[in-house]
């Protein structure tokens, strides 16, 4: 059994220790930007798109050319988040999530029959990260050849990402360091469009029954996308559909770990499985952090927020929120009404949360089926990203036996 004491998680996650903030809304002088740690401030924060951004780069120091994010909906705010956003989210409705059930269930036990007997694995590497890096790839329409080049190609950029952290103040050398990791990102992103651009070249010789062909032949406002814009769009949610659920799927199997009592509850009643899937979502939000910027003065938890001020909506410490949740730090499957912020709120909650879901409840079954005593490994700690926004593992080493 693990303890909360074992996780060597990001130093900002204090929520993940038990710890409260002093107030709910502090300016760090140094990097110049606004922690929110409340509930109703972060609510208030993603709801109302007209007062605080999602186009946080038109403020950083480091510029990126805007050609490489054109389509790119995770950084549109209304009117053209909107239209994107429409077109994302048909590709996401639950009669599309509730067809693909049985046929998750038969991905999932095929990694889990690759795993084979082995009493020691790593259980993000070989099942909770190809679990979904497969069923999106399929809903996009990437060749089963290529799912290994994806697959990989995702490690290199998230590798990559555990070294740059744009919420840290660069200047001088530090500042040099991270613009050079930016281009080497952004040398992998250049690869993936051209990868993207050869299947999209594709399905207009040749429409199929997937998302890309669906996202070659969309409009909008009259005007068809451009390739740039495909592959963002493919990009994003090749990202978010892959990592999210990852997360999610680690987090829970090390909660089960580090609460037996909660566990055994959950082996012997599955029906506790959704629940205690929103339960990890909130008491480890998979996305920890969102970052905004105002376009207005705006007043925040009694605080006076100038325009143009950078925010990073907190959250993991929102659904820490004694305020908003009774014994906040305490793992409960059965917490009901369970409003977390897991997936994000507002117009860019995340697209691809009902198959999230659906991959991560069929899973957790099939691996309390196949691996009774699964456990995480005593003699090897669990990893977190080490990063600001991601709130969960890149590696969970565990046992069978």
């Amino acid at each position: 059994m693990t303890t909360v004491e074992d996780w060597e998680i990001y130093p900002e996650h204090f929520w993940l220790h038990g710890r409260q903030p002093d107030e709910f809304v502090v300016h760090d002088d140094r990097l110049k930007i606004w922690n929110i740690y409340g509930y109703p401030e972060t609510v208030q924060i993603l709801t109302n798109p007209s007062v605080f951004s999602n186009d946080v780069g038109r403020l950083d120091p480091i510029k990126i050319d805007p050609e490489i994010c054109a389509g790119d909906f995770a950084q549109m705010d209304p009117p053209e988040h909107r239209k994107v956003r429409g077109l994302v989210d048909r590709a996401f409705s639950a009669r599309t999530i509730v067809q693909r059930e049985s046929h998750v269930r038969e991905l999932i036990n095929g990694l889990l029959d690759k795993i084979g007997d082995r009493d020691r694995f790593d259980l993000v590497e070989e099942f909770t990260l190809p679990l979904p890096v497969v069923v999106i790839s399929e809903l996009l329409g990437v060749p089963e050849a290529d799912h290994e080049f994806i697959h990989e190609w995702m490690h290199r950029l998230l590798d990559g990402a555990g070294d740059f952290d744009p919420y840290e103040e660069p200047t001088g050398e530090e500042l040099a360091r991270q613009q050079g990791e930016l281009e080497a990102a952004l040398d992998l992103l250049r690869e993936m469009r051209d990868y993207w651009s050869g299947l999209v070249a594709e399905r207009r010789r040749q429409p199929r029954e997937d998302l890309l062909t669906n996202l070659t032949t969309a409009e909008i406002d009259g005007q068809r996308l451009s390739d740039t814009e495909i592959f963002n769009i493919a990009n994003r949610l090749f990202i978010a559909g892959h990592h999210s659920t990852s997360i999610l799927l680690a987090n829970t199997v090390l909660c089960l770990d580090t609460f037996p009592e909660q566990a055994k509850r959950v082996r012997e009643d599955r029906s506790l499985i959704p629940g205690l899937l929103e339960e990890t979502l909130r008491f480890m939000a998979p996305i920890s952090g969102i970052m905004r910027c105002t376009n207005e003065d705006v007043e925040v938890g009694g605080t006076l927020i100038p325009r143009d001020s950078v925010l990073m909506a907190w959250t993991g410490a929102a659904n820490r929120d004694p305020r908003k949740f009774e014994r906040p730090d305490e793992f409960l499957p059965d917490r009901s009404p369970n409003p977390h912020l897991g997936f994000g709120r507002g117009l860019h909650i995340c697209p691809g949360r009902a198959l999230g879901r659906l991959e991560s409840r069929i899973a957790v079954d099939v691996l309390l089926d196949r691996f009774p005593t699964l456990r995480v490994d005593p003699e090897n700690k669990p990893r977190f990203y080490q990063i600001a926004d991601a709130g969960g593992l890149s590696n969970l080493p565990v046992v069978t036996s």
